[in-house]
């Protein structure tokens, strides 16, 4: 069977703001909405491992449907905003959308459901259109239940629902001291059943609003079905409490509690047991996962264990490192994240989790650019530049989680003068570097007793060094792994846009919104002194995105206003006493010579600095060049002209994302990746053609399935530096290397819009 040619490496995604968007199967998987999709998590194997695209609107409720033999689900249940409820069926392993349920005229908060005889099932679900839908109804079975419910009064509620017999209390009976009951009668061709409703007890522990209880499920022992009387509860107080009945007086009595510590989280939004019960999972207001782990041989003993993370909100840019072992994204939900996988010396595949989290801002972020290994600049929804450079803690746990040898990594130059961690002043936005003799405790002399400032008031969120071997949890990822602020660039008159470096790390271009030519100018800052170098001035609107060439040589800018232009370094050598980079105009498209129609969103140059690509909303792909053959002298009258030296590509989509494989293709053709507005990512391979009519010189190498895009705009698309697969140790040796051989394998990392980060392994040779 031929090796496939995309497959995928990681998926980055959390759970979406509600109560109920969260189920954990008999099966093992935990099931949770994300955005538009349904993701199936595997705990055991720290990994995504289906993602479920059905839905046009967010998934706000998931529930798998239990089987009553305690075996592994085959169905579940998800609704959205988009007002549908969608069944998934189990087929081969992999699930299916099985039926679409449309009659809710709002979005679907809760579904619950069971298997019926004759593999029927019986789902009830509720939307904000004030109605409760039962799709299927045949019977049901009489006997004790205990319901457990929850309230924004931090209280929880155990309720007896019990049938009731018709015959007569004696006289004995009617003295005995009961708990009140409310009675109702259910009638069904023409048979009635009366039921009795008593309040069991009333569990008080939660010092916030309760969202999310979960009772611990059933399991089957000696070929009979036995469930403890343990109930699970999350509330917006940051903890989970375990519920269970005291031996002998059967009160409901708190066994155990955990939760998050710090940080500027609002609480958890609901809860769920593992079958066996021994794990927990809560998920948050910002839509991060907790887990705890019961420890073996140790009852009432629970730890802290790895579990997958992602931003809440849309992914506007990511980047790779220079060597290709970690990956930094930025978000509109305001944070910057870093990827790497964990190598673990019982599993032959590493596993890719978040160990830091450099940057939590109050601005959406919009852009990013690393300069070197350990420092990147980022841009938000703010007229300021920030830049952050890696601290000794992280560089020692990032070796200790990835494998790669601490001597190698403090080799770097950007390990010089390191500090250890970084913390953030309660009244600002700027992570504060901490050094070791920040760590010393102070003496109530060297406090003193009194407040100097207005800020001595408000302590901030302090930095504590720690050692991890293992992915750190979500609240050390709030506090311990921030990255220190060395550098405010102030020029832009509105929000930053979009950001690019060159690779010898000299310098560093930055654009901003633009509705007029004044505020469209590219600015270029200098990587060592961060002083301005130059402004770039030459399109109307907003520019879209940049791009250096390999070679440092050019700088390609795009733009809103459907053109793109090409500055080139000047001659060291002609200005001997200018020792700072200088970029002049080389060439550029103007509206009446532009060959797109529409906003170009994006552009990326070949390995070899031969050729550069665009992409469009205008649904085109174009290969510009050659511009490494170009020898003309620049004059203002009559510059370079550089065109389409490939046919145009209609991709069918707007296109959002365009990227050139750093590694080339047997033959000397060129891998490019092409991100579409629906989510879609698609791979071709282009080769230079005499006479390209017809678009015979692109050739559609394959392309994402439902399971594998974003359901949502593919925001920016990365190659991985080098061939190979980070952390699995077919990586190519050398460095630059472009040759064809080496791994068959190359990585490409995409974010989208649907708040996820997608990790893909290429196949470049199975064509």
């Amino acid at each position: 069977m031929a090796a496939p040619i995309i497959e995928t490496c990681h998926v980055a995604c959390c759970a979406n703001r509600t109560p109920n968007v969260l189920s954990w199967g008999r099966g093992g998987l935990i099931a949770y909405g994300t955005c538009n999709s349904v993701a199936l998590y595997d705990p055991q194997e720290k990994c995504v491992v289906a993602v479920l695209n059905g839905h046009t609107g967010r998934v706000n409720t998931v529930q798998w449907v239990h089987r009553e033999d305690c075996g592994r689900e085959t169905h579940l249940v998800s609704g959205g905003s988009d007002s549908l409820m969608i069944v998934w069926e189990a087929h081969d392993g992999k699930f299916k959308q099985y039926v679409e349920c449309v009659g809710h005229t709002g979005p679907v908060c809760a579904v619950d459901a069971i298997h019926l005889d004759n593999n029927k099932l019986l789902i009830a679900s509720t939307a904000s259109d004030s109605t409760v839908k039962l799709w299927l109804y045949t019977g049901s079975k009489d006997g004790d239940l205990l319901l457990a419910s929850c309230a924004q009064d931090c209280l929880i509620r155990v309720w007896r629902l019990v049938a009731k017999s018709r015959t007569k209390r004696n006289a004995q009976e009617e003295r005995t001291i009961r708990m009140s009951e409310d009675v109702f009668t259910l009638t069904q061709n023409d048979a009635s059943s009366a039921f009795a409703v008593t309040l069991e007890s009333v569990l008080a522990g939660h010092e916030n609003k309760v969202y999310g209880v979960h009772w611990q499920p059933p399991v089957i022992k000696g070929g009979d079905q036995h469930q403890a009387l343990s109930l699970l509860s999350a509330s917006m107080d940051k903890t989970m409490i375990l519920w269970a009945q005291e031996e002998g007086s059967g009160v409901w009595v708190e066994q155990v509690r955990v939760g998050e510590v710090g940080g500027n989280t609002l609480g958890f939004y609901g809860c769920q047991m593992s079958p066996d019960g021994s794990m927990i999972l809560a998920h948050a207001f910002h839509g991060a996962l907790h887990l705890w782990t019961q420890s073996h041989g140790k009852e009432g003993e629970w730890r802290p264990g790895v579990v997958i993370s992602g931003h809440f909100n849309a992914v506007q840019d990511l980047s790779w490192d220079p060597e290709g072992e970690f990956i930094l994204s930025v978000g509109s939900d305001q944070t910057t994240r870093l990827l790497t996988p964990w190598k673990r010396m019982d599993q032959t595949q590493p596993t890719w989790h978040e160990i830091s989290r450099p940057q939590i801002h109050g601005y959406d972020m919009q852009c990013l650019a690393m300069v070197g290994r350990f420092q990147y600049v980022s841009g938000a929804d703010e007229k300021v530049l920030r830049v952050f450079r890696a601290p000794r803690n992280f560089v020692e746990n990032f070796a200790n989680i990835s494998g790669t040898p601490l001597a190698k990594l403090l080799a770097s130059s950007d390990t010089v003068d390191q500090p250890e961690g970084a913390s953030t002043p309660a009244l600002g936005l700027s992570n504060k570097a901490v050094f070791q003799g920040d760590l010393t405790p102070k003496t109530n002399e060297e406090e003193g007793t009194g407040f100097n400032s207005v800020s001595d008031r408000y302590q901030e969120s302090y930095f504590h060094p720690l050692t991890l071997n293992e992915p750190p949890p979500e609240d050390h990822l709030l506090q311990n792994t921030l990255w220190p602020e060395v550098q405010k660039l102030y020029g832009h008159g509105f929000e930053m846009f979009c950001l690019a470096s060159d690779s010898g790390r000299t310098v560093v271009a930055s654009a901003c919104k633009a509705s007029k030519a004044e505020h469209a100018a590219v600015l270029l800052w200098s990587s060592t002194s961060w002083r301005q170098l130059q402004a770039l001035p030459c399109h109307s609107l907003t520019v879209t995105q940049m791009a250096f060439s390999p070679n440092g040589l050019f700088l390609l800018a795009v733009s809103r206003d459907r053109t793109w232009s090409l500055w080139k370094r000047d001659d060291p050598a002609a200005t001997p006493t200018n020792t700072e980079p200088h970029f002049s105009l080389y060439t550029s498209t103007r509206k009446d010579t532009a060959v797109h129609t529409r906003i170009i969103w994006s552009c990326d140059w070949s390995a070899d600095n031969k050729y550069f690509v665009t992409s469009s909303r205008d649904k085109k792909v174009i290969v510009w060049g050659d511009c490494s053959s170009s020898e003309a002298i620049v004059t203002p009258d009559e510059p370079p002209v550089i065109r389409p030296c490939s046919s145009i590509l209609d991709v069918g989509d707007s296109a959002t994302a365009v990227s050139f494989c750093p590694i080339l293709c047997p033959g000397n053709s060129y891998l490019l990746a092409v991100g579409l507005e629906s989510g879609q990512v698609l791979l071709y391979k282009w080769e230079l053609s005499e006479e390209p009519a017809g678009a015979s010189d692109w050739t559609r190498y394959g392309e994402t399935d439902s399971s594998q895009s974003h359901s949502l705009t593919v925001k920016r698309l990365r190659w991985r530096p080098r061939a190979g697969r980070a952390g699995q140790g077919d990586e190519e040796e050398g460095e630059g290397s472009i040759t064809a051989a080496g791994s068959s394998w190359v990585q490409l990392a995409s974010a989208g819009a649907d708040h996820s980060v997608k990790i893909f392994n290429i196949n470049r040779l199975a064509v």
